[in-house]
């Protein structure tokens, strides 16, 4: 009777081990997705108060530029996902044909024509928001940003962060 009590125990905790060892990885990528979501909160925070900052924009003239601004963002990175899709699926091809690399220059320039095409949708919306002054200098204190928080990335990368903690910007 005891060996058998012995038994039921060892693979009680058999089992519990295993169900921790299936449930750990989905709950490490829970963690791992939630803090991934709140440095893109942070990151469009910091980025917001620099562009507001740096274009001299009133709290109302950001109340009205940011929201149109992060729809014309959407719907860039929407084009560019689809674009990725369509590269990876070829690229995952081994034997791809000279055909197929034509294929994707072209859908490359036709990306960069429909995000113009959208630049240009769009610039009459932002001049109904900001002065031409402010909306270059929004435009490009916006660019300023990027860049400097893509510096930042590298530069932490090198030094073993890869996640850009560097919050001196």
């Amino acid at each position: 009777m005891q060996l058998t009590f012995r038994r039921d125990s060892a693979m009680k905790k058999k089992l519990f081990l295993l169900v921790c060892l299936i449930l750990l990885p989905s709950s490490l990528l829970t963690l791992t997705a939630q803090h991934r979501k709140m440095d893109m909160a942070d990151y469009e925070k910091r980025k917001k108060e620099f562009v507001q900052k740096e274009a001299g924009l009133s709290k109302s003239e950001a109340d009205k530029y940011f929201p149109l601004n992060s729809e014309l963002t959407k719907k860039k990175f929407e084009l560019h996902r689809q674009h990725r899709e369509k590269v990876e699926r070829i690229k995952d091809n081994s034997n791809i044909s000279d055909e197929e690399y034509r294929k994707m220059l072209e859908e490359d320039v036709e990306v960069k024509m429909k995000e113009a095409a959208l630049d240009k949708e769009y610039a009459p919306k932002f001049e109904k928001v900001l002065t031409p002054e402010k909306l270059y200098r929004a435009q490009q204190a916006e660019r300023q940003f990027i860049q400097k928080e893509v510096s930042n990335f590298r530069s932490n990368q090198g030094k073993g962060n890869g996640r850009g903690n560097n919050r001196n910007r």
